[in-house]
């Protein structure tokens, strides 16, 4: 099998050739680091793994009610000031070598919600530039995307909006207004798969994360406001005929319930505790018999203790542990769990050396 089928007979919950193995998106750190500057495409085919790519080419029009403008207060210091018909709005983002935050949130006012959904751009999507990545991609493994926002999912991207806590407290102190937030990232959401999504050329659809994981709310908070929303966009998805991964880095035992009825196709990311997970090894046959018997399965390796300092003899041991545990009869594409930054690019190869050697 080439990459791209072994990766899609497991998306569909088939038994490929062999274990398919990947990671969840390059960080250019790494790559400038431990990569020699390879792009992401070439880093996949250097070490050996089946090539999971992420691209979401979109297009923000530039529109007099939406005026941004830009400056940089400080050393990785980003502030954008957004002059609106009826208000302003702000945010600041900072960065350092490995990545990028949110120091300043836009909405910080119940107000600010009417403000972004009267004025805020409606984004589109660059679908011929999707389509030449995707081909240029070939059989070399799968194409996936994000949908617009800060994050795929309502909750996540609303947390990046206004603040992981300060959502959490309003849950419980306004939760008709959090509905209201809600329902204004979700219509955005929509508007845009019914604008731009059918028939585009990508094999996965990334919504969820880590917001809405059990280690950062409650069962009942994710049923209440996760839960309604990744329905719509997963049924609105469906519609437009693409596969759905839900990402949930952190916690995820809790929420198995609400994930299995909320839509997707794939869950990942399967995080182990020593990641900020909980599915520990003697965990992975349960999740398999429940998550695992209705859904595809996309994560489980532990990228900081296994990968990045791991002895070879360690990594081999993980690998045929969760081959043997999720990988049971398919289904499975074992990935590092989230990102890493600095993983040696000798263990990614012995990594992809022993996928290799676990054939079904």
């Amino acid at each position: 099998m080439t990459s791209k089928e072994r990766m899609l007979v497991a998306l569909d919950g088939g038994t490929p050739d062999r274990l398919p193995a990947t990671i969840h998106q390059w960080q250019d750190y790494h790559l400038r680091t431990f990569m020699g500057g390879m792009t992401d495409r070439q880093a996949f085919r250097d070490v050996g793994l089946d090539a999971a790519i992420t691209r979401s080419p979109f297009i923000t029009p530039v529109t007099a009610s939406w005026n941004v403008r830009v400056s940089h207060p400080g050393p990785g210091r980003t502030r954008n000031e957004i002059e609106t018909p009826d208000g302003s709005l702000s945010f600041e983002t900072e960065s350092n070598e490995y990545t990028s935050w949110i120091s300043e949130h836009l909405i910080k006012n119940d107000g600010d919600v009417d403000l972004y959904a009267a004025h805020f751009p409606r984004i589109g999507l660059d679908r011929e530039l999707l389509r030449r990545e995707y081909d240029a991609l070939g059989d070399e493994g799968i194409l996936r995307m994000f949908i617009i926002g800060a994050q795929g999912g309502c909750w996540q991207d609303a947390c990046e909006l206004y603040g992981t806590e300060k959502l959490i407290m309003a849950s419980f102190d306004k939760p008709e207004w959090v509905h209201h937030f809600l329902t204004v990232l979700v219509d955005r959401k929509l508007e845009f798969i019914a604008d731009n999504m059918k028939g585009v050329a990508v094999d996965l659809v990334e919504t969820g994360g880590g917001a809405s994981s059990s280690t950062v709310i409650s069962p009942t908070l994710h049923e209440a406001f996760c839960l309604p929303y990744d329905r719509k966009l997963h049924d609105a998805l469906h519609a437009m005929g693409h596969r759905v991964v839900y990402h949930t880095c952190g916690g995820m035992k809790a929420i198995v319930p609400q994930i299995l009825r909320n839509g997707c196709d794939v869950s990942e990311t399967l995080s182990p505790p020593g990641m900020g997970g909980d599915i520990a090894a003697e965990d992975r046959a349960m999740i398999k018999g429940t998550l695992g018997a209705r859904l595809a399965l996309i994560g489980g390796l532990d990228q900081n203790n296994i990968l990045s300092h791991g002895s070879k003899e360690a990594i081999t041991a993980e690998v045929e542990n969760l081959f043997a545990t999720f990988g049971t009869n398919g289904g499975y594409v074992m990935s590092a769990s989230d990102h890493f930054f600095d993983v040696p690019r000798e263990n990614l190869v012995h990594n992809a050396n022993v996928a290799r050697s676990c054939a079904y």
